[in-house]
């Protein structure tokens, strides 16, 4: 099969053929329709996750994934061959990845894809929705009486927020730059500029402070105790700063694959409730390319590899 690998931290991304992945009892494999691009791809191929990953080189990156079932493993009940689905396919060890015609996926790692998303869709999911879904339920447990800020709204994970926390009943407000402004009107948020003044423009917004704050950048983390309503450090969350956050008494959060909040996040995108902006689509061979563009850091939405 081909794949994409990177054979030493830096290196750039290569295609290879690769024997196709063994199937274990309680795996499937899936035959990749499309990936997603996630940060943590290109961190960890520059060795940034070195001391919390083993890295096994050459490797194929990638965790998000959509596609359809070829093989179920002797145990697997819940799947059959040929089922869409789509996944967060983060296993122990970085290796066999989805930037690749197959790969190999423990069930508890993939579900039936949205029925009403194309593989495009539905690749662009999986990491991205279940981190804000964790974030927002199990660990900020956010109701509908919350006012919710999340740092960095406009994102990836921060779209997918603001439209998971408005469907909690919640009301949010979004930092994000004026350029996206409009954008998080769409997605139900009220958008407030970041950086200085930051405060006074939240507290404009909601004079008794917010209940809940969720960040996805970082560089506002600092400001909480000031936003959060009595000052109740111990409703904030970060994908980012595990170190601030717990000196806050709040959760650093580190998405878990969860066939069951997979679940979840289907049913919110076919009763249309959430939406997917995707930025770019790339074929297999331009995952290089399609790496370049995320690292920008300017891109709104997702960028999805096609196979």
């Amino acid at each position: 099969m081909r794949a994409v690998v990177f054979t030493q931290y830096g290196a750039p991304l290569e295609i290879a053929e690769l024997d196709e992945p063994k199937v274990g009892p309680d795996w499937v494999k899936v035959s990749v329709r499309a990936t997603s691009v996630n940060p943590v791809d290109w961190k960890i191929a520059a060795g940034g996750l070195d001391a919390v990953l083993d890295v096994h080189l050459p490797a194929v990156p990638g965790w998000d994934v959509s596609g359809v079932v070829e093989e179920v493993g002797p145990s697997v009940t819940n799947l059959a061959v040929g089922d869409e689905v789509f996944g967060y396919v983060r296993k122990d060890a970085v290796q066999g990845g989805t930037y690749a015609e197959k790969v190999a996926a423990p069930i508890r790692t993939v579900t039936k894809k949205p029925a009403t998303a194309t593989f495009e869709q539905a690749a662009a999911i999986p990491l991205a929705g279940l981190t804000a879904f964790q974030a927002l339920v199990h660990h900020l447990d956010v109701k509908a009486d919350d006012i919710v800020l999340v740092h960095g709204a406009s994102g990836g994970v921060g779209s997918f927020a603001v439209q998971i926390a408005r469907s909690l009943g919640a009301r949010v407000i979004g930092t994000a730059s004026e350029g996206n402004h409009d954008y998080l009107r769409g997605l139900g948020a009220e958008p407030v500029t970041y950086g200085e003044g930051l405060v006074d423009r939240v507290r404009e917004l909601a004079p008794d402070g917010v209940t809940a704050v969720l960040d996805l950048s970082g560089s506002d983390l600092d400001t909480t105790p000031q936003v959060l309503a009595g000052g109740d450090h111990g409703r904030v969350a970060s994908i980012v700063d595990g170190e601030t956050v717990k000196q806050l008494g709040g959760h650093y959060v580190f998405v878990r694959p969860d066939a069951d909040d997979l679940d979840e996040l289907a049913s919110l995108f076919d009763d249309g409730t959430l939406t997917v902006e995707i930025a770019a689509t790339f074929p297999l061979d331009e995952a290089q390319k399609a790496w370049e563009l995320n690292q920008d850091g300017h891109t709104r939405g997702k960028i999805v590899i096609t196979v």
